[in-house]
């Protein structure tokens, strides 16, 4: 079986330094593990996706400046019959931020959010009282790496306002309000294998700044957490991450409830260097994916 381990073009609009680290490094122990795989980039003209029976994504980092070519790729692997981890549909509809509505509707917790539909007039203001809060964070509906992503006070609500209502011309965003328990306790992500937890961390901006993305300065601090913990982020993945290779589930604690903040199905880091074990793991839940199909 020939497998691409799915990544993108770097233009250095992105700090992928400890991307290309991890893949390199995952790429490396998969080949030791006798798989017949290679890096790919999703986007480039000379491949021909007919060679490859089974596509990973790893680090398409730029699917969301490119939305329509990505849509379009998914496409051609679904017409060429290329099977795709994780799964197509499920990439489709994690693409989206609205997705977290759905999340909420089945009874699972999620950060409060309103979506702003593409060409409207939006007056930041107003979610101040609406959320009661005095700091928002907005963002594009489909966006990644903190891209678009603004912390919003009374101090900047009519710069960002104003900025807002320029980028919304092109693109939905969601409003929700910033959760201080980030900043002060940091946001967790706990990594899971084909359903089955794997490793967890706890993410934490550096001072001054509301972005936990090592990119941005964000460190990483290695969990053990409680079986209690672990039980709440896996309900996530077996609702909506069925037969995915990886899933990560972001969420911090707020008033001692968690509350998910994503669920990364499409380019997650994975942070395989915090155990040695990680990678073991990895390939143990891609070795049952493949027996699957």
């Amino acid at each position: 079986m020939n497998i691409a381990l799915v990544t993108y073009q770097d233009k250095g609009a992105y700090d992928s330094q400890t991307v290309e680290s991890e893949d390199d490094r995952l790429l490396t122990f998969l080949k030791a593990k006798r798989l017949n795989i290679e890096l790919v980039i999703w986007n480039d003209p000379e491949v021909n996706w007919e060679n490859y029976q089974l596509a990973i994504l790893k680090s398409p980092w730029d699917y969301f400046d490119l939305v329509d070519d990505f849509h379009t790729w998914l496409n051609h692997l679904e017409d060429k019959k290329v099977r795709l981890l994780n799964p197509i549909d499920i990439v489709r509809w994690n693409m989206d931020k609205t997705y977290l509505k759905e999340i909420e509707e089945v009874g699972l917790s999620t950060t409060p959010g309103i979506y702003l539909d593409k060409n409207t007039v939006v007056k930041l203001a107003d979610f101040f009282q609406i959320f009661k809060t005095k700091k928002l964070i907005v963002k594009p509906c489909i966006s990644g790496g903190a891209k678009n992503t603004f912390k919003v006070t009374e101090d900047n609500v009519m710069e960002i306002n104003e900025t807002l209502n320029r980028l919304i011309q092109n693109e939905n965003f969601i409003v929700q309000p910033f959760l201080q328990e980030i900043v002060d306790n940091g946001e967790w992500s706990l990594i899971f294998f084909n359903g089955l937890y794997s490793h967890s961390l706890i993410k934490k901006a550096k001072t001054g700044d509301f972005r936990v993305q090592p990119s941005h300065g964000g460190s990483v601090y290695p969990q053990n957490p409680d079986e209690a913990l672990i039980a709440i982020a896996a309900a996530y993945v077996k609702r909506f991450a069925k037969n995915c290779l990886y899933a990560r589930v972001d969420g911090t604690f707020v008033s001692g409830k968690f509350l998910l903040m994503e669920l990364e199905l499409i380019e997650p880091f994975l942070f395989l260097n915090t155990d040695p074990q990680n990678y073991e793991r990895y390939y143990q839940a891609l070795k049952e994916l493949m027996q699957l199909n």
